[in-house]
């Protein structure tokens, strides 16, 4: 018989953000099928979803579905470095509701107000017209106050403990960036070059430094606890990652600078220089798999799905970065299907496949299983990772297709923008994204299914103990 064990009230609140962020995943799968739809039939819901948002609340739930995903990895995994319970939990737990409250908000404006008027009224209670950041001012500020929320509750306990380890050491470094850039999302600069640099601050420092930090440090928890991996090899490829991301990080923003105006020579120091970001975190994985040799699993789709976030960061962040980015290509690709591809690789690749190795390992601790892993992980494993290479691979042929008609041969005209878009290769492309995003959503539909049943054999297991006591004195 299964034994549950006890949680700490931060475990608890975990399991809450896990399955929020499960959920969100799913919300964001249903609005990336229907902006996919849209560009083979763009009448499909023309008139009560404009393609405009389905694509907000695609990329905008995308981040939401990581960034709860992480606050539940940390309540999660945290708890076993500190030797006990986070504090402020009461706070904790009103901040989560908040986050669902206004999620439901905010979801419900972008779908049925939309747009309005430039004016601070629109601003603060529809949308501030910022990508990634689109939410209405009032909704920013609960966010910056629950990421407050969240830092408190991991630094106070850190000031409240004798000891601290490496690993924590580089989490609570990394939260004062991962809270002070968010700022950047309030001031409404007037002026588009000015506003577009610090948007690039926020946007690119958040997904290619501290997010990426935040995973190094969450895949070093796991693989502690997944394969017993030594401390030290893990702190020191996360120390030389911290390394990298400050010394590359600052200057891979750069070829984003080259588009709003700055010096040409930002594109090649900033092509080059991101590209570099996800080598500690592949050489973390790989030294801890020949560090562990002959390994017993305990927990296969945690260990493969961390395993496939080391290798799907390199691939999709990594060399599929260093390729768009590189500035002979990137005068060509820039702004085409080509970014996409990259984008859905990049994020799925750097941080889905981490997030959802630490849920695996939640539902199997939870529910105190000895092993996990069966036959519907496999599917999901499967169908969701040939889905999200297929996406990719015919996001880059019709991106490719883009950049040679559109650019390279039309000059960027928007007469060579339509062109582009009726030839063989870009429409044959987005008809393979649609269809392996189908089976994307397929692989999502067992993930969340093994996740469900897993979770509940585990309650049953929790009640199998009370009913034979119950039982048991009734026989007396």
């Amino acid at each position: 018989m299964t034994r549950v064990p006890s949680l700490y009230s931060s475990q608890s609140l975990a399991l809450r953000y896990f399955t929020l962020s499960v959920a969100l995943f799913g919300v964001m799968i249903v609005f990336g099928l229907i902006a996919a739809t849209k560009y083979i039939h763009p009448g499909f819901l023309a008139q009560p979803l404009p393609f405009s948002m389905a694509k907000i609340m695609h990329i905008d739930v995308l981040v939401l579905w990581l960034l709860t995903a992480f606050m539940g990895s940390l309540f999660w995994l945290l708890p076993s470095e500190f030797k006990r319970d986070l504090v402020g939990m009461r706070a904790a737990n009103v901040v989560f509701w908040l986050f669902c409250i206004t999620i439901a908000a905010v979801a419900a404006t972008f779908l049925f107000v939309q747009y309005g008027p430039g004016t601070d009224k629109t601003l603060w209670l529809v949308n501030q017209g910022r990508k990634y950041v689109e939410e209405p001012r009032w909704a920013a500020i609960v966010v910056a106050i629950g990421i407050a929320v969240f830092v408190y509750n991991i630094v106070g306990t850190a000031i409240a403990v004798k000891r601290i380890t490496g690993v924590t050491w580089v989490i609570i470094l990394n939260l004062i960036p991962l809270f002070g850039l968010y700022m950047l999302a309030f001031p409404a600069m007037t002026n588009m070059a000015v506003d577009q640099y610090w948007w690039w601050w926020l946007v690119h420092f958040w997904v290619e430094a501290t997010w990426e930090v935040l995973i190094g440090s969450i895949v070093a928890l796991v693989l502690m606890r997944v394969m017993n991996t030594s401390r030290n090899v893990v702190e020191t490829w996360l120390y030389i990652e911290v390394a990298l991301v400050l010394a590359t990080g600052v200057l891979g923003i750069g070829h984003h600078y080259f588009w709003m105006g700055a010096p040409k020579y930002w594109l090649g120091i900033g092509g080059f220089f991101s590209a570099l970001e996800p080598l500690p975190l592949l050489g973390m994985v790989i030294h801890a798999v020949y560090d562990a040799g002959e390994h017993k699993m305990t927990n296969q789709p945690a260990f493969y799905w961390t395993m496939l976030e080391a290798f799907g960061n390199f691939i999709g962040a990594g060399v599929w970065g260093f390729m768009i980015t590189l500035p002979q290509i990137n005068l060509f690709a820039h702004g085409t299907q080509w970014t996409a591809s990259h984008g859905h690789l990049a994020f799925w690749g750097a941080y889905g496949c981490g997030v959802i190795a630490v849920i695996y390992l939640a539902v199997q601790e939870a529910g105190g299983y000895a092993q996990i892993g069966g036959r519907a992980w496999k599917w999901a494993f499967g169908l969701l990772n040939v889905g999200m290479y297929g996406m990719g691979g015919s996001l880059l042929i019709a991106g490719m297709a883009q950049a040679f008609y559109e650019r390279a041969i039309g000059g960027s005209t928007f007469n060579a923008f339509v062109a582009a878009q009726q030839t063989p290769w870009f429409v044959e492309g987005i008809w393979m994204r649609w269809v392996f995003g189908l089976l994307f959503a397929a692989g999502y539909a067992i993930l969340a299914s093994n996740l469900i049943a897993i979770s509940r054999r585990s309650r049953v297991a929790a009640a199998a103990p009370a009913t034979l006591a119950v039982e048991g004195a009734g026989t007396r």
